[in-house]
């Protein structure tokens, strides 16, 4: 047993501290990234938010109106292979852009490879080869609640070798020592975040986990040094997460429940609102796997959530909070922002 005495940090133990400017309106921050890829090679544009690969939120309908907006969206492992065929195929020049955002998700199981084989073999017969579409899949999320097992890094390798030309991003962890060793496998991206997220128990339910803020930055000074990227997941309950997640070293953030509960969502409408639940959660392992099994807790919750009506309002007031965040510490562009960030200590930070 060791105890680190480190402090650190979440969202809510800090402010950013506004600097002086010379940018005289919202208008003139541009929030578009480009990223140049580690291992695949490629060169990917977006605006670096990410709806997250849940119930209810990586659905194909929120893809369709993130992608819009220039987000990507990691749609959830549970689609039949014929609805990921289907969703894969584009029909003319709009769902050809919505493609080129959407995150394909896998686990580390033998049974998500072959659904994945399956439907990459459907996909390549079909669709019309370059200039549009190289390769399936463009966008890759090999996802798992604890990155910390060697099956992860094996699977990382294993798809790397299998897809060399995809954007490969594996999570989740906390630490530095894990993103390297998953950038080493062949991440382009590693995911960030354990405990964090609104529908999340892991922390309760096993004492595991790690502030998200600190993550972030520990992890990002990691992947950075490597020539990797780091997409935060988890934490963010408003816009001023977002922004701070994007000052600590995120290079993309995940929404889940920030996400969850629109139209484009398609999550199971109660009395008040609209149901949202982990992945982990005892609803999510009845749906998907017929139960908890007797070896295991449920690490997540169901929640009830506003029905909020349309995505696009939510995604405006997001992208609005984000642009003044950086007209307040003097980023004109989106990747400047860790550069202008100052971290201020509090107590306390809500309006009254």
């Amino acid at each position: 047993m060791r105890i680190e005495q480190d402090l650190k940090l979440d969202f809510s133990d800090v402010l950013i501290r506004p600097k002086r400017t010379t940018l005289t309106s919202r208008s003139q921050v541009e929030l578009t990234r480009t990223f140049k890829m580690r291992h695949s090679d490629n060169t990917w544009s977006c605006v670096p938010i990410v709806a997250a690969n849940m119930d209810g939120v990586g659905t194909f309908r929120m893809a369709t109106e993130l992608a819009k907006f220039d987000m990507p969206t990691a749609l959830h492992k549970h689609h039949t292979v014929e609805e990921l065929a289907d969703i894969f195929v584009p029909d003319g020049e709009a769902d050809y852009a919505c493609w080129a955002h959407m995150f394909y998700t896998v686990g580390v199981k033998d049974a998500d490879y072959e659904k994945l084989k399956e439907v990459t073999s459907m996909v390549r017969m079909i669709l019309p080869g370059p200039p549009h579409i190289e390769y399936f899949p463009h966008l890759l999320c090999i996802d798992v609640a604890n990155g910390y097992m060697e099956k992860l890094v094996e699977r990382v390798k294993f798809y790397r070798t299998l897809y060399s030309k995809s954007i490969i991003v594996a999570g989740n962890v906390v630490t530095a020592e894990m993103t390297e060793a998953l950038i080493f496998a062949g991440a382009d991206i590693v995911k960030v975040g354990i405990g964090s997220g609104s529908a999340c128990t892991t922390r309760s339910k096993t004492g595991v986990g790690y502030p998200q803020l600190s993550a972030i930055i520990e992890c990002a000074d990691a992947a950075h040094g490597m020539g990797g990227l780091v997409m935060s997941d988890g934490g963010c309950k408003e816009v001023g997460d977002i922004a701070k997640a994007f000052g600590a070293g995120a290079d993309l953030v995940m929404l889940g429940g920030m996400l969850a509960g629109h139209d484009e969502g398609d999550a199971t409408k109660t009395i008040n609102g609209r149901q949202f639940y982990g992945m982990s959660s005892e609803k999510a392992q009845d749906k998907h796997n017929g139960g908890v099994a007797t070896y295991r807790a449920a690490e997540g919750k169901t929640i009830e959530v506003p029905d909020r009506g349309p995505v696009k309002d939510t995604l405006q007031e997001i992208l609005g909070g984000l642009r003044s965040c950086c007209t307040y510490v003097g980023a004109k562009y989106l990747k400047q922002l860790p550069k202008c960030t100052t971290f201020v200590r509090v107590c306390r930070q809500k309006d009254d």
